[in-house]
């Protein structure tokens, strides 16, 4: 055979060196493809050959400081469609007959069904936190109709036993359950949500599910659950009282009040009122003035925006206000602890001039002035003049670092979102320290001044509010722990005890002007506050106290905006509210009652009424009088007449001494009197009063009558209790 010729041996060649690249280039490729692009790749392969669903993670639980639940999540479905399965070959049901027989088990409109199945797309969801019930109806449909392409996944719902209680606090979450409106479940978001699962299935080219494919799951981490320093009871108990409060004094813009351990700065309580049912939280709320419920459409921009301004908005942490005379306690405090003054420094309220400025400042009882007095006096009758002098013996310098040390130039660093700022004058002048030596002319978020009397009264350490306490698992183990924080300390343990003692005779004193926060038994402490805003007769009352004064275990702040009512002074209306809450939550903290001698003196003995029905008058009135009550016959006064009916009726629990109407015959109709007018009456007046026309009287503080329950003319049933409110008219501001 002849040798191939060199042309033929170059072509040889030629074509393998061709062939070596292409191979060459081959090996780099797939190696390419291999080692750079295979993990990504590899992904877009499972996802090619996969579809998958999510398991939504089961939201964590909030609960108050004794393990009570504050938001849970509920277990509920989602109903869900591949409409690749609809329109497949296995599908028994077109996509009318499918919407058909959805639309009445959902409460949809059919169109709205077909659209979303139908969809050029793998996944679609038809409807969110179904009910039991209807995941029930939905699953036997199915296996009627052998439906493919339909499923129903695991999903839940928050949902808050309490409803409106601490609404501001927890937030609510949305339609993916993930935390809104800058409340506990949006900012503790990260720990609560959890990692959702999956359920995974194989799809063949078209994107239909492989028929007899075994599913894949992944399940679902569920969120921790936060434990909050709030306890339910004290949240309650300042919540129904406030609400009392607003109604009874017709305040216009809402109130606040806060309850916080000093010691720790544990928030105890956090009511911002008006306030909103988290359930429903889009819903027409039933407390703002003004509100056209035909045109509320929930979940509208409009809606929402008038929501956010008015009940999603949280007073206490968010709005700034004048504190008024609370803010004393502060002045108080800086000016002993620079030892300008001690609380037997005579000083007066006889107006004082301030440099710089025409008029003169005066007490806020012009005309009435107390005179000379000392400091602690000045303190119990809240006299500007004398917190002037002490400001000015500061100067302005030593003045506003005390009130920066306090906290009031800085937030309080509060774990919820929306926390406002205070509004200080940039540069004072002295007559801006002058002002502000009373609380008047710069403004202060509620918080900020409940934080401040912590280190006021527990020794001189301010106190971080803490609202969070611990984070735990779904076995109830701690996985995280906050701790109590000390932000500095601003005044010795000396000035607190003696601010302390002072503040206490602000409302022991029976003239004092936060007297209306006297509570029998417990020595209560605090300041009164009486500020105007900006807007033509718009005032806010107030009222910070603490007790028991000697070893303080609550600070309590109560800010009423705008009372329409008998007053708007906080030493009228706040310091009762006030007092009030702290008598409710010390009873429910077990805090023994210490009573004085004028206390048990003044105290009314309560009695319950003993049934005299079917006894003689002679005996049924042996049986009062052993009982300690009165009594008053209608009809035939005879010893030996047998008593018909009695007002009030047995087991009433009245007042000692109180009377006990007697009939020795069967009133056809109740027997009324009308309410006479108890205004201005001294209490053993008004006691006169509606015992001459056979009514009792339940007394509510002291002084003269501040409100009455039955109006002018009213009629009340002869023999009723009817409570009556006694204050302090005269040195309250």
């Amino acid at each position: 055979m002849a040798a191939p010729s060199l042309a033929v041996k170059k072509r040889l060649i030629f074509m393998l060196a061709a062939f070596a690249v292409i191979v060459a280039v081959l090996m780099v490729r797939l190696a390419f493809i291999q080692f750079v692009q295979g993990t990504e790749l590899q992904k877009q392969a499972f996802v090619q050959q996969n579809r998958g669903r999510i398991i939504s993670p089961i939201r964590g639980t909030i609960y108050d400081r004794n393990g009570k639940k504050l938001a849970i999540s509920v277990q509920v479905a989602t109903i869900t469609c591949s409409p690749n399965d609809i329109k497949s070959k296995s599908s028994k049901l077109t996509p009318d007959e499918v919407a058909d027989g959805l639309a009445p088990l959902l409460s949809m409109d059919r169109n709205q069904i077909k659209q979303l199945i139908t969809k050029k797309t793998d996944y679609v969801t038809i409807k969110r936190k179904v009910d039991k019930e209807t995941e029930d109806s939905v699953r036997k449909w199915i296996q009627d109709k052998k439906a493919v392409g339909i499923n129903i996944d695991e999903d839940a719902k928050r949902y808050y036993p309490n409803s409106n209680l601490a609404s501001h606090v927890l937030g609510f979450t949305g339609n993916d359950n993930q935390g809104l409106q800058g409340g506990i479940e949006d900012v503790m978001e990260k720990y609560l949500k959890g990692v959702p699962g999956k359920i995974l299935s194989e799809v063949d080219a078209k994107r239909e599910a492989i028929p007899l494919d075994t599913e894949k799951r992944i399940d679902a981490e569920d969120g921790l659950n936060v434990v909050l320093t709030i306890d339910e009871t004290i949240q309650y108990l300042a919540s129904k009282t406030l609400d009392k409060a607003i109604a009874d004094y017709k305040v216009k813009q809402g109130g606040v009040a806060i309850v916080i351990d000093p010691k720790t700065g544990d928030i105890l309580a956090l009511v911002s009122k008006p306030d909103y049912d988290l359930n429903n939280p889009y819903a027409l709320p039933k407390n703002v003035e003004g509100l056209d419920a035909a045109s509320w459409v929930e979940g509208s921009s409009d809606t929402v925006n008038i929501l956010s301004k008015s009940v999603w908005r949280d007073k206490a942490i968010s709005d700034t206000y004048e504190p008024g005379s609370t803010f004393k306690s502060i002045t108080s405090s800086a000016g002993l602890e620079e030892g300008i003054v001690t609380p037997d420094t005579i000083t007066s309220d006889f107006p004082i001039k301030v440099t710089g400025w025409p008029k003169p400042i005066y007490c806020w009882r012009k005309g009435r002035e107390h005179g000379v007095e000392t400091f602690r006096e000045a303190v119990i009758n809240s006299c500007n003049p004398a917190f002037v002098k002490v400001a000015q013996s500061l100067g302005i310098d030593r003045f506003y670092s005390y009130v920066k040390a306090f906290g009031f130039f800085d937030k309080t660093g509060i774990e919820l979102k929306g926390e406002g700022k205070s509004i200080f004058q940039a540069k004072p002048k002295e007559i801006d320290m002058a002002v502000a030596s009373f609380g008047q002319r710069f403004t202060i978020t509620p918080l900020q001044l409940a934080t401040a009397y912590t280190a006021v009264v527990n020794g001189g350490k301010l106190m971080k509010p803490r609202l969070v306490k611990e984070l735990t698992d779904s076995d109830g183990n701690v996985v995280k722990k906050y701790e109590p924080e000390v932000v500095r300390t601003v005044i010795s343990k000396q000035t607190s005890d003696t601010i302390r003692g002072i503040l206490e005779s602000v409302v022991s004193t029976p003239n004092g002007t936060g007297n209306g926060a006297y509570v029998k038994g417990y020595r209560i402490a605090g300041k009164t506050g009486t500020s105007q805003t900006t807007q033509q007769d718009v005032h806010i009352a107030s009222f910070c106290g603490f007790a028991p004064a000697d070893d303080p275990k609550i600070i309590t702040l109560v800010v009423l905006f705008d009372p329409k009512g008998e007053s708007y002074m906080g030493g009228m209306i706040a310091a009762p509210t006030a007092g009030k809450i702290m008598e409710d939550v010390l009873n429910y903290m077990q805090v023994e009652r210490k009573y004085t001698e004028e206390d048990l003196k003044a105290m009314t003995k309560e009695v319950y009424v003993p049934d005299v029905r079917k006894l003689s008058v002679e005996e049924a009135v042996s049986k009062l009088k052993a009982a300690g009550l009165n009594y008053k016959i209608e009809g035939n006064g005879n010893n030996k007449s047998i008593v018909v009916e009695q007002t009030p009726k047995p087991d009433a629990v009245i007042p000692e001494k109180s009377v006990v109407i007697l009939y020795t015959y069967k009133p056809e109709q109740q027997v009324t009197v009308a309410m006479p007018d108890l205004r201005s009456k001294t209490m053993a007046e008004a006691i006169d009063a509606l015992n001459r026309i056979g009514l009792n009287i339940k007394a509510l503080g002291t002084g003269t009558v501040f409100k009455q329950q039955y109006a002018e003319g009213t009629m009340v049933e002869k023999g009723q209790v009817v409570e009556v409110d006694f204050r302090n008219t005269e040195n309250v501001e």
